[in-house]
């Protein structure tokens, strides 16, 4: 598990008094610590030695959750060397890297404004009083003032973000200096809030959770779907990587989903409910797995390790993938039987049947075509929404 620095309660209690008005910036019922966005550290961005030096980066993520008070989570999970954030802001999106008015924060760690990251840690900053929406966008920038080494990222993002080259400018309220724009997000890796919201669901996963083939900027995850027909009543996390596996790591995939589970879910804020679509890429990918029983196990011990913290499970089975490039009888025969275990084990506390949600009745090995990206492997917009729909309330 990696370093993850914390704030003192001295520094809580200073950052509480920066503002008289706190309890007065939102009249939303205060409980604990929930997550409202996540996205999971995959790898370091290639040919970045000395990282990026002087740029401020604006980050651009959707919240799932409400709150009057929020906290931010850095990574420097794939750097090989310390790295410094001379200059953290939070803020509510208005257009583009435009924030709206009155909502720019400095973030502090430990009542500094500065914090040094060591190789492989995450920091969590100190709480900031901000009224932060259900379902809107949050500007998280970060100003890095000398080389560090790789940056940590999450390469498919689906949402464009914006930076400069030109030194400090997190506090820019207009964004008029972030001309530049990148579509994955870097450093940051979580924001959670203070608010009504009683907890938090996590969604562990591949490409398929990460929302490969959604459209871009418009938070059509089946994740983004879900808390969509949550309203703000659980904060919903998105821990998938693109190409991720069980079993096995990946150059820009991540480490497997065991290595990454005590860091992308049972450290995340009130975690209660884990959600797992994981397995399809141990099976397609080179080398396949074809041995189900290898998959399972991984399986089980995801399951055992979140409910020893308390955490209910709930098993998602693996969709539909005839017709993608490398399908063939054997692999299909892989994700039945892993299907079967996931149906009928009963490890879990409940199940979600993706597979049946998307498939098509008239060829039950294929995706729905109205559901299908064009792949045959990754849903499209319907498609995920399809999945959402098919997630029972009730288990979470």
């Amino acid at each position: 598990m990696k370093r993850i620095l914390t704030l003192s309660t001295a520094a809580v209690l200073t950052l509480g008094a920066v503002t008289a008005s706190s309890s007065a910036e939102g009249d939303l019922a205060a409980h604990g610590w929930v997550g409202t966005w996540a996205a999971s550290p995959a790898a370091g961005v290639a040919n970045t030695p000395q990282g990026y030096p002087n740029y401020s980066i604006r980050n651009v993520v959707h919240t799932s959750a409400g709150g009057n008070q929020a906290r931010v989570r850095l990574s420097n999970t794939f750097g090989t060397a310390p790295l410094t954030f001379g200059h953290v802001t939070l803020a509510v999106a208005d257009t583009g890297p435009r924030a709206a008015g009155g909502t720019m924060r400095t973030l502090t760690f430990g009542g500094q404004s500065t914090v040094v990251v060591p190789a492989g840690a995450e920091v969590l900053s100190d709480p900031a009083w901000l009224r932060v929406p259900a379902d809107a966008d949050l500007l998280v920038t970060t100003y890095v003032p000398t080389p560090s080494g790789p940056v940590t990222y999450h390469p498919l993002a689906q949402q464009t973000s914006f930076f400069t080259r030109a030194g400090d400018f997190a506090a820019e309220e207009s964004g008029a200096s972030f001309t530049e724009q990148t579509a994955v997000w870097h450093y940051v890796s979580e924001v959670d809030v203070r608010g009504p919201a009683r907890g938090t669901v996590v969604t562990l996963g591949d490409s398929i959770t990460d929302g490969a083939h959604s459209t871009p900027g418009a938070n059509r995850r089946w994740p983004d779907r879900l808390s969509d027909r949550l309203h703000g009543r659980l904060g919903v996390l998105n821990a998938g990587i693109s190409g991720n596996r069980l079993l096995l790591d990946g150059a820009a995939s991540g480490r497997n989903a065991l290595a990454r589970l005590a860091d992308d879910v049972l450290t995340s804020g009130d975690v209660r409910t884990l959600i797992v679509l994981e397995g399809i890429n141990d099976i397609q990918q080179n080398p396949h797995q074809t041995d189900p029983a290898m998959i399972v196990s991984a399986l089980r011990q995801i399951v055992a390790q979140a409910k020893t913290q308390g955490i209910r499970v709930i098993g998602g089975t693996l969709t539909p993938f005839k017709g993608w490039k490398i399908y063939d009888p054997t692999l299909e025969k892989t994700r039945q039987a892993v299907n079967a275990f996931i149906r009928t084990s009963g490890i879990c506390d409940g199940v979600v049947d993706f597979d049946a949600a998307v498939r098509d009745p008239a060829d039950p090995l294929a995706m729905l075509p109205a559901y299908d990206s064009g792949d045959h492997l990754h849903p499209n917009d319907a498609g995920y929404q399809r999945m959402a729909d098919a997630v029972p309330l009730t288990l979470l």
